[in-house]
């Protein structure tokens, strides 16, 4: 035990340790650590947020249900809190990892372990740009906030399924996957994922488990595949959600005929689809164009670009009046007598649209937040009858 007193040699009285020497001791050993900690300090901007607590790691492992025979793979393994884990229960581990530096710390973790590290295969790079990913049964990840989503569609994307995912997110972002027809957060991605998966809520994980801590809470969720995979064309239901949730509180005609980066993507596929079938096309102008000086489209002044990229839900605080009047001015201008019509694909195109909307599915005064996987799936089916393609 450390003496707390000390006899003076001077005087033979009795003095106090100086508190500074160990107060300065302390800092000397605080910056040791500290520079140690710098070498791997967590970047944020990437979403490095390490789950720090075995309990949550050894909790997340166990929903996978993994078997001896089983593949993993695993996205954003850091220093392998995880991964250790998942290799006493597993075949082989494919982890992919952005940052070398964390690429490096995982190697050197089982190192002393050469059993054990031929069974992990470590890729360096970004996940989302790999043309392909390899072959797994199961996938487990602590998700990166800022690739959510475009794992989760590579993910229900894959061919063959995997057997399961089992995925941290935000809280709110998991919760989009579980929303249905009505609901605030219900968007392209949670149709998707109930499209194609049946996504069970696993357990909720606080901020405090991970280092450093996150400004939000997070989720795991279990992703399991449909067997057998529905017989739709993933690339025709995810094209068909892109156009329809770009503003999914208009209703759909306004979204199609109103929008002219739409029509013109639909008229270029359509084109495809008759070069493909030898259909020949009447690719010439109208033999009458009614009201050429106006120069008035098909949504006006309230045209929306179009740019492929879906969940766009700054409408959701608008008032019901605001999106009524709103819609009622794009369907005036829509059926003005006086549109400058284009050429004879377009507005055959045009008419094919108006068909689908209006006859086929009487779908046109619905909007997209209240439509549910039957009502895209009819709409889907009719668009194609009519040789309208989305991708």
């Amino acid at each position: 035990m450390a003496k707390t007193l000390r006899r003076s040699g001077g005087n033979g009285g009795i003095t106090k340790p100086d508190p500074y020497a160990t107060t300065a001791a302390a800092r000397k050993g605080k910056s040791k650590t500290a520079a140690a900690n710098n070498i791997f300090k967590m970047n944020t901007d990437i979403g490095q947020h390490i789950l720090k607590n075995p309990g949550v790691a050894q909790a997340i492992v166990d929903k996978a249900d993994l078997k001896q025979s089983d593949i993993v793979l695993e996205v954003g393994p850091g220093t392998g809190n995880l991964t250790t884990r998942i290799l006493e229960k597993a075949k082989r581990v494919i982890a992919v990892e952005q940052d070398p530096r964390m690429a490096a710390e995982l190697t050197k973790r089982f190192q002393s372990t050469p059993a054990t590290a031929k069974r992990l295969e470590l890729i360096l790079g970004d996940v989302i740009k790999m043309p392909e990913l390899p072959y797994f049964d199961v996938c487990i990840s602590n998700t990166p906030y800022q690739i959510s989503s475009p794992l989760t569609f590579k993910l229900l994307a894959t061919s063959p399924s995997p057997r399961t995912c089992i995925l941290m997110f935000q809280r709110e972002f998991a919760m989009r996957l579980f929303a249905k027809a009505g609901d605030k957060l219900y968007s392209r991605l949670s149709v998707n994922a109930q499209m194609w998966a049946t996504v069970t809520h696993v357990m909720k994980v606080g901020r405090n488990n991970f280092n450093p801590p996150p400004q939000v809470e997070s989720n795991v969720v279990r992703i399991t595949p449909k067997k057998p995979r529905p017989q739709v064309s993933y690339e025709e239901w995810d094209g068909l959600l892109r156009v329809v949730f770009v503003r999914k509180n208009r209703i759909l005609r306004s979204g199609f005929l109103g929008t002219n980066s739409v029509m013109e993507m639909l008229e270029a596929n359509y084109r495809t689809f008759c070069a493909q079938r030898d259909i020949l096309l009447d690719d010439g102008p109208l033999d009458e164009v009614i009201g050429e000086s106006m120069d008035v489209d098909e949504a006006g002044a309230g045209d929306e670009e179009w740019d492929g990229i879906a969940e766009m839900d700054d409408e959701d605080d608008l008032p019901d009046f605001f999106k009524e009047e709103a819609d009622r001015k794009a369907k005036k201008l829509q059926d003005n007598p006086n549109r400058k019509k284009k050429g004879k694909v377009a507005e055959l195109v045009r008419a094919k649209v108006k068909k689908v909307l209006e006859t086929d599915t009487d779908l046109g005064d619905k909007r997209a937040r209240l439509c549910d996987e039957g009502d895209f799936l009819k709409l889907l089916y009719a668009f194609n009858q009519e040789g309208i393609h989305f991708s």
